[in-house]
């Protein structure tokens, strides 16, 4: 009789393996068919090959404060690359300490986007790299005035003459947004711990991250945060069920409603994506949310009109936290020196 008691007590617990593991398999499988891993290469931008020549001039380009107008503020100001490629605020500091509308989603894997811009209104990065250029709250300035300063420095115009040796001008606006474009797209996060479940590591995350995963999936986080980028691939109003409160969502914002003029685009936004989202805080487009745990369940009320307990939103809080990718290490560039003798007023 001992021994039928220990050997049922073998196969029940074998039988509980056996049902761990074919659940373990499961998830896995579902995540793969829900989500990719972040390549090791940047990908080829449509009509703007990257060489390096453009690589090196884009990325003096974007540290350059000198494409602003005060000559202070550069896009790494906002987009941080030593950041996740934020900037730690409610919404940026811009021109004459002017704050912007909204808060600066990151740069880091914004090539996987399918638009730029917390209301898509720019088609691609070198679209975006012209708006806050010319916006009076960020850098105010103008491409007449940019074009005036890059000329002014023999070193530039060589190096655009080197990335773009095809054309007649090679020191346009137009290239000047092309080898920021071409820069941005390097700057990517391989190999998070989620990167490396889906290509079939399952130790990669930890039980807690796995959990939060299941919990990510079940709850229907993933129906606006699926894909490579975990978002950034299309357009979802914000507050679904439950407009959040008016700080979190300002009633005055319209989101994609600005850029379409269409009704059903009222507090409509693009999901962002949620890579690095650990290191990217503050959230949503209001900045106005410090902890991610306190995001989850905003989403939880605002979207599905459920209540996410804190158990719950800590579990899901750590799957996030394996979104965390390599950083892309940067050596700060050696800006061309400047022949300009008469200090530009900060207006």
């Amino acid at each position: 009789m001992r021994l039928i008691s220990m050997t049922l007590a073998l196969v029940l617990a074998l039988t509980a393996v056996a049902g761990r593991t074919l659940a373990a398999d499961n998830l896995q499988a579902k995540a793969k068919a829900l989500f990719k891993p972040i390549p090791d290469r940047a990908p080829v931008l449509k009509g703007n090959p990257s060489t390096p020549a453009k690589i090196e001039l884009g990325a003096k380009l974007y540290f350059d404060p000198r494409l602003s107008k005060s000559q202070l503020i550069s896009c790494n100001t906002c987009h941080n690359a030593g950041l996740g490629g934020a900037d730690l605020q409610i919404t940026s500091t811009g021109h004459g300490w002017q704050k912007g509308p909204r808060n600066a989603p990151t740069v880091l894997n914004s090539a996987f986007n399918i638009a730029q811009f917390w209301d898509g209104r720019a088609k691609d990065l070198a679209e975006q790299a012209k708006g806050p250029v010319q916006a009076s709250v960020e850098m105010n300035n103008t491409p007449e005035l940019v074009l005036e300063t890059l000329n002014s420095m023999p070193d530039y115009v060589a190096y655009f003459k080197k990335a773009f040796p095809a054309d007649k001008n090679p020191v346009s606006f137009n290239n000047m947004a092309k080898a920021i474009e071409v820069f941005e797209a390097t700057l990517i996060t391989p190999d998070a711990p989620f990167d490396q479940y889906l290509k079939g590591n399952r130790k990669a995350l930890s039980a807690k991250e796995t959990s939060g995963l299941k919990l990510f999936i079940d709850k229907g986080c993933v129906t606006c945060h699926g894909g490579l980028n975990l978002g950034g691939a299309g357009y979802f109003p914000f507050g679904v069920v439950a407009k959040p409160a008016e700080d979190i969502l300002p009633r005055g914002d319209k989101g994609r409603y600005k850029v379409t003029n269409t009704t059903s685009d009222e507090y409509v936004f693009r999901a962002p994506s949620l890579r690095n989202v650990a290191i990217t805080a503050p959230y949503f487009h209001s900045g106005v949310v410090w902890t991610l745990k306190d995001a989850v369940e905003v989403m939880g009320s605002a979207q599905f009109g459920i209540r996410i307990s804190d158990g719950e939103a800590n579990t899901i809080t750590a799957f996030l936290g394996s979104l965390t990718g390599r950083q892309p290490k940067i050596v700060y560039p050696i800006l061309p020196a400047s022949t300009e003798t008469t200090p530009r007023p900060v207006l």
